[in-house]
């Protein structure tokens, strides 16, 4: 086995963070602050190439593997002091470009992809209601069949994405009483009669990937418009979530190499009691396993993202590497704040705010909880 970087991969991780820190990062704690979604930073992601990472050249993307993703989030992580950006640039990703990819008639590849890459386009992933979370395909939104379109009626919570997206990926019960086989995914543009998007909903962290309540009333859809086939939902939802859980925390990656690098220096130039803290041992030992997180979370997402390459299955180790690195993010965050006292407390520093990007890490695409139940299930147990 191989670990070093080739050189292709290194000037590419080189350019990316040049790229992020040079165009991402500018007013990051104002924009946090007012909870605003940076378009201008989604175009020039966009123009950088970013959204159209995964999507084939076909359709206006770069046919990237895997690996090469993988590395692409994971520099993006390390040279952008913004995560809620990071997050709203992945939950359109997996959970929306790629279904398209995967499922996507080819009218509605050409209709949508190109313009997701381009950042014309903005995507939005609507399955999470009020009533149902983790048991996501407990449905109360339906959808009826009515000539040639379906007429949905239902709402949806925790749509990321939703106050600036231009189309949404909405899932629906087409067959109550069946479960997951009587769900459907469909295409929606923001403009269709019956969809109405609430305001932003004050969050915690990521407050700059804008999250809102997605309400379907007599929402008139062609059937056209129809993801995969009808009943077919529980495969797109799968597709999304493995691509999701598998990449939606490789930007963390490089944010715990940043934050463990900031660490390392301020422990070595902060003195206390005559000499720098990094010479006391409670201090050192969180830099260790600060140290350990990161090498542990990127070993764990670079095998990962080399199965998914070799087309392997990858069901345990997605489930394994959100669970690690969701919970690392959030240790190595707070690990931090704590080395930094009281500058890590202050909004300025943008220490504190990955600790509120990171908790909800643990939430989004399965909870921790789900995670262990998943790698218990694939264990026999």
């Amino acid at each position: 086995m191989d670990f070093e970087l080739t050189e292709d991969q290194e000037r590419r991780r080189r350019a990316v963070v040049e790229f992020a820190r040079r165009e991402l990062d500018g007013d990051v704690v104002g924009r946090d602050a007012r909870q605003e979604f940076p378009r201008d930073a989604w175009r020039r992601c966009a123009a950088f190439g970013v959204q159209g990472l995964p999507i084939p050249e076909a359709y206006g993307g770069a046919g990237a593997d895997p690996v090469t993703v993988a590395l692409t989030m994971e520099s993006l992580g390390y040279g952008c002091e913004d995560n809620g950006l990071l997050f709203a640039l992945n939950a359109q990703m997996w959970s929306c470009e790629i279904p398209i990819v995967r499922f996507g008639t080819e009218g509605q590849k050409r209709r949508y992809l190109p313009r997701l890459c381009d950042g014309s386009l903005i995507a939005g992933h609507a399955m999470t209601e009020p009533g149902s979370g983790s048991d996501a395909f407990s449905l109360t939104t339906s959808a009826v069949r009515d000539g040639d379109d379906f007429v949905i009626d239902g709402s949806k919570a925790f749509v990321t994405n939703a106050p600036v997206a231009d189309v949404l990926v909405v899932f629906a019960s087409t067959a109550p009483g069946s479960g997951f086989a009587g769900v459907t995914a469909f295409l929606i543009d923001r403009a269709a009669a019956g969809l109405t998007v609430g305001p932003p909903v004050a969050k915690m962290g990521l407050r700059t990937a804008l999250m809102a309540e997605v309400v379907l009333h007599d929402c008139r859809v062609p059937a056209d418009q129809v993801l995969g086939r009808p009943g077919g939902g529980l495969a797109v939802f799968n597709c999304a979530m493995e691509w999701e859980r598998s990449l939606i925390l490789a930007c963390s990656v490089g944010t715990m190499q940043r934050q463990l690098e900031r660490s390392v220096r301020y422990a070595k130039e902060r003195r206390q009691f005559g000499q720098p803290i990094g010479s006391f041992q409670a201090v050192s030992d969180k830099l260790v396993d600060m140290k350990l997180r990161l090498e542990t979370s990127r070993l764990l997402l670079y095998h990962l993202a080399w199965l998914m390459s070799s087309g392997r299955p990858t069901g345990i180790e997605s489930a394994l590497a959100k669970l690690h690195l969701s919970e690392s993010f959030l240790a190595t965050s707070l690990d931090a704040v704590q080395l930094h006292g009281g500058l890590g407390y202050l909004t300025d520093t943008g220490i504190e705010r990955d600790v509120r990007d990171a908790i909800a890490g643990r939430i989004y695409s399965g909870t921790s909880e789900i995670q262990r139940s998943i790698i218990a299930r694939h264990m026999g147990l």
